[in-house]
């Protein structure tokens, strides 16, 4: 049993997602890489990196936010959905502080759904779009969920079956 169920012994769905596209690895890490060798060329072999340099405080602000907080961040980057008792709780690590929930009163429906992360609502992450809000890392499905008096909110899951059958499992739905 995880820490989240040990606190909420009435999860019927958790899953946790981490940012899996190739393409956003590779460019976290040019970043970084770019940062450290900057910094060491221009800190600890006191020559100047590029053709205008920064002065070294900046190099080493530079530094502390690309090449140690970009990468952090990166990694500590996750999805976690759980459906409870209580509705449907989402929690975008570290941006949420705790999750963020759906109650299980205002779920009107919920429809699993294959969707253009892009065009439908900008990319990935936490993402207002036309058809509502929209949680995602990864992939192009999730479950929809419908609210009473609220646009709907998109939840992308690589295990959307599951996922909607634990809503309609605690929704009147």
């Amino acid at each position: 049993m995880n820490d989240s169920q040990a606190k909420h012994p009435d999860v019927y769905f958790r899953e946790v997602q981490r940012f899996g596209q190739i393409w956003v690895g590779l460019l976290v890490a040019l970043v970084t890489g770019v940062a450290w060798y900057g910094a060491v060329v221009q800190l600890i072999y006191k020559k100047p990196f590029g053709t205008n340099p920064a002065p070294d405080t900046l190099m080493l602000i530079l530094w502390v936010i690309f090449g140690v907080g970009l990468p952090l961040l990166f990694y500590s980057l996750r999805l976690v959905t759980e459906v409870r008792s209580e509705g449907v709780f989402v929690r975008f690590v570290p941006m949420h502080r705790s999750f963020q929930r759906f109650e299980r009163e205002q779920i009107d429906n919920c429809e699993v759904v294959t969707y253009r992360p892009l065009r439908d609502y900008g990319g990935y992450g936490i993402r207002y779009g036309v058809q509502g809000k929209a949680y995602n890392v990864s992939g192009n499905r999730g479950v929809r969920i419908h609210l009473s008096g609220k646009k709907p909110v998109l939840i992308g899951s690589r295990q959307p079956e599951q996922l909607a059958s634990a809503i309609r499992s605690i929704a009147a739905c």
